[in-house]
């Protein structure tokens, strides 16, 4: 799997206090700029919406330092979804036969390592941003 380099650092902070506002800035800057779902396009899926907020709903039901923990990456992971051309590894989910998953491997301005998950319907074709974890 090949990794695509970001042009961002990680969020500092070892706090939800401290990288949750940086996080959501970033959120509300991209919110603001439509009337309904949040979205970014990407270039790997030919400049299809990807919609961001199943991410949110999805970090509320991790525990506060998971959260932190995945929030610090929120900014890089967006900048790989927005730029990356690199092929992601795709899985069927066994559960449901009208999803799959593209996990895209991506790093920081200071090389370290995250992952980035996006999870698609293919009944309406829609797809989510998941997760964002470290390795």
């Amino acid at each position: 799997m090949k990794i695509f380099q970001s042009k961002f650092n990680a969020f500092s902070g070892t706090d939800y206090k401290d990288v949750y506002p940086k996080a959501l800035k970033v959120f509300k800057d991209i919110k603001r700029k439509t009337k309904r779902r949040p979205f970014i396009r990407c270039l790997h899926f030919n400049k299809s919406k990807i919609f961001l907020d199943y991410f949110w709903e999805h970090l509320h039901q991790k525990s506060s330092s998971d959260r932190v923990r995945r929030l610090k990456y929120y900014q890089c992971a967006l900048d790989l979804i927005k730029n990356s051309q690199t092929e992601p590894e795709i899985q069927h989910n066994p559960y449901k036969t009208q999803e799959l998953f593209y996990r895209f491997a991506g790093a920081t301005k200071d090389k370290e390592l995250f992952f980035v998950q996006i999870k698609e319907n293919t009944k309406n074709d829609q797809k989510f941003l998941m997760s964002v974890f470290p390795k």
